[in-house]
C-alpha cells in the first residue's frame, strides 16, 4: 500500500503543533500530526496558566513580544471564553526593590502597547485596610492592580486538536516519529504508534514542533547537522491550600530580580510559581526538587503573613521550556520570543523548525508558520483570529448566563458542577449530559463530580485513554480524588466498558 500523502506533517502535539494543525486544516491543507505521548503531556500543561503580555519582559526591552502578546490576549479571550478568563493581579510595592515610579511606568506601557478593549487598565492601590492587603505583611502598604488572563493550558491544546480534527487533520497521539528523510521534493516520515503499529507517511512540508525534543528530532530522527540553538529552562510550581479568600492573583518581586505569582487555583487552592533553571537532563523526567519547593515557599513567605512551608504543598508540577538560546547569561533573561527556522534547499522538501515561544502567542506563531510555508503550499488567508474554539461560541461576558442555561436545562446539577462543566467544555457540556434527567443517569461518580458520562465523552472526543489524561490534563480533578477512585477510574477506562448518559 502506498503511503498516505499530506501537505504538512507536524511532529509535536503541544500548543504550537496543535495550533498549526488547526490553522492549516482550516485553510484547506491536508495535515498529519504525531505526538509521542498524550496531547499537552509536557511543557504545554506545565505553564503558570496565564495568557499575558509578560510585564517583566519590558525590563529586557522585549517590546515587540509584549505588544504581540497583549494583542493576542484579547483575541484568545474572545475565541475561548470558557477556558480563558480575565484575572486581576495585585503587585505590592517592595521598598527595597524596583522603585514605585518604575512600576507605574511599566504598567503605563503595558496598558497601551496592546489594543486593549475588554480588560480594564491598571490603577494604584492602597493595600492597608483593603481585602487584597489583608493576607500580606503589614509592611506592604501600597501597590498596583492590572489585568491579564487565566487559561486552562492543557484544555486549550486539546481544543485546538479537536478543531483541527473536525476540519480534516489526521492527529495521532501516542505515536512517535521514528525517522524523517527527504526524498526529493517530499518528506518520508516513519512513525510508530500504540502496539508497535508502524507506518510511513509522505508530506510536502515538515514542521518540527517537538518542544524540548526539537534538537533531538533534528539530530536523531532526521540525522541533520543543523544547529539547534535551544536552551532548556525548567519551571516548577507548587500548589498549596488556599491562602486568601478573594479572586485576585498576586505578582511578587524577588530580591534575585525574578518574580513569582500566587494565583487562585481550582477554588480551594493557591498556585505558586515559577522557577527558572537551566536543564540538561531528560525532559520526560522533569520534577520539582526540594530546593525549588523551598525557594517558592520562601519567596511567597516574604509577602504573606502566614508563612508557606514545604509541608503545605499538596502537589507540584514542572515543565521544560524550549527557549531560543540568545546567549543571555541567566535563564530568567533568555527571550520568550519564538524563532522560526526554514530550511528549504532548492528542489528539496522544506523543513520548518520552531525554537522558543509562549502559550499566549501560539495562534500568531501558527499564522507565521503558514506564511513562511506559503511559497511551497497553496495557503489561503488567515482565519483563526475570530473563529471560536470548540465550546467557545458565546460572548466573553456571557459565562454566567451559560452556567444558568445549563442549570436550567439540567436542574439536578449542583452549582459547582455546572460551573466546572461550562469552564471546561462551554456549550459542548450538553453533549456530556445528553438526555439525563437526574444525576444517576450519568453513571458512576468519581471524586466530587466526575461522572462516567464525562469520561465517556473524553474518551470518544478528546483522545483520553488513562486516568492521568482525565485527572491531570483534561481536568485537575486529581487534586480531589481518592486513590481508590483513581484506581477504579483507571480500571474502568482500560476495560473499555464506559457508558454514555442514559435518557431520563
Amino acid at each position: 500500500m502506498a503511503p498516505t500523502a499530506y501537505d504538512i506533517a507536524i511532529i509535536g502535539g503541544g500548543i504550537n503543533g496543535c495550533g498549526i494543525a488547526r490553522d492549516a486544516a482550516g485553510r484547506g491543507l491536508s495535515v498529519y500530526l504525531c505526538e509521542q505521548n498524550d496531547f499537552a503531556s509536557s511543557t504545554s500543561s506545565a505553564s503558570t496558566k496565564l495568557i499575558h503580555g509578560g510585564l517583566r519582559y519590558l525590563e529586557f526591552y522585549e517590546f515587540r513580544l509584549v505588544r504581540e502578546a497583549l494583542i493576542e490576549r484579547e483575541r484568545l479571550l474572545k475565541i475561548a471564553p470558557h477556558v480563558i478568563w480575565p484575572l486581576r493581579f495585585i503587585l505590592p510595592h517592595h521598598a527595597g526593590l524596583r522603585p514605585r515610579w518604575l512600576l507605574r511606568l511599566g504598567l503605563f506601557l503595558y496598558d497601551r502597547l496592546g489594543s486593549r478593549k475588554i480588560l480594564p487598565g491598571s490603577r494604584g492601590l492602597t493595600l492597608k485596610g483593603s481585602p487584597y492587603g489583608e493576607p500580606l505583611k503589614d509592611i506592604y502598604r501600597a501597590g498596583f492592580e492590572y489585568s491579564d488572563c487565566w487559561v486552562d493550558d492543557a484544555r486549550l491544546v486539546v481544543l485546538n486538536a479537536m478543531d483541527a480534527a473536525a476540519r480534516g487533520a489526521e492527529l495521532s497521539p501516542r505515536t512517535k516519529c521514528v525517522s524523517a528523510r527527504r526524498d526529493g521534493g517530499l518528506w518520508r516520515v516513519a512513525v510508530e504508534g500504540p502496539g508497535g503499529h508502524a507506518e510511513t507517511i509522505i508530506a510536502r512540508c515538515l514542521v518540527n514542533a517537538a518542544g524540548p525534543w526539537v534538537g533531538h528530532v533534528l539530530h536523531e530522527q532526521m540525522k541533520l547537522n543543523t544547529p539547534a540553538p535551544i536552551r532548556l529552562v525548567k519551571g516548577s510550581h507548587i500548589v498549596v491550600p488556599k491562602i486568601f479568600a478573594h479572586d485576585r492573583a498576586y505578582i511578587f518581586q524577588n530580591a534575585d530580580n525574578r518574580i513569582i505569582f500566587a494565583i487562585p487555583y481550582e477554588r480551594d487552592f493557591t498556585l505558586i510559581g515559577t522557577t527558572d533553571l537551566d536543564f540538561r537532563e531528560d525532559p520526560a523526567k522533569v520534577a520539582a526538587t526540594s530546593q525549588e519547593i523551598e525557594y517558592l515557599c520562601a519567596s511567597a513567605s516574604e509577602y504573606f503573613k502566614r508563612p508557606v512551608t514545604p509541608g503545605d504543598v499538596v502537589w507540584t508540577y514542572s515543565g521544560v521550556r524550549p527557549l531560543y538560546d540568545d546567549g543571555e547569561a541567566n535563564a530568567q533573561e533568555t527571550t520568550r520570543d519564538y524563532v522560526l527556522d526554514l530550511d528549504a534547499p532548492e528542489q528539496q522538501a522544506p523543513l520548518l523548525t520552531i525554537f522558543g515561544g509562549k502559550i499566549t502567542t501560539y495562534r500568531r506563531l501558527a499564522e507565521e508558520v503558514l506564511q513562511r510555508l506559503s511559497r511551497h503550499l497553496p495557503v489561503r488567508k488567515p482565519w483563526t483570529s475570530l473563529a471560536a474554539l470548540p465550546g467557545g461560541d458565546f460572548p466573553v461576558t456571557a459565562v454566567e448566563l451559560e452556567i444558568e442555561r445549563l442549570r436550567s436545562a439540567y436542574p439536578f446539577l449542583k452549582p459547582d458542577h455546572a460551573r466546572r462543566l461550562v469552564r471546561a467544555y462551554g456549550t459542548r457540556a450538553d453533549l456530556i449530559l445528553g438526555g439525563a434527567g437526574r444525576m444517576e443517569d450519568l453513571g458512576r461518580v468519581f471524586g466530587p463530580d466526575l461522572t462516567e458520562a464525562e469520561v465517556s465523552y473524553l474518551m470518544q472526543n478528546e483522545w483520553a485513554q488513562t486516568a492521568e489524561d482525565v485527572l491531570w490534563r483534561r481536568s485537575k480533578i486529581g487534586l480531589r480524588i481518592s486513590a481508590e477512585d483513581k484506581l477504579a477510574l483507571d480500571n474502568l477506562m482500560r476495560s473499555g466498558r464506559v457508558s454514555a448518559p442514559s435518557a431520563a
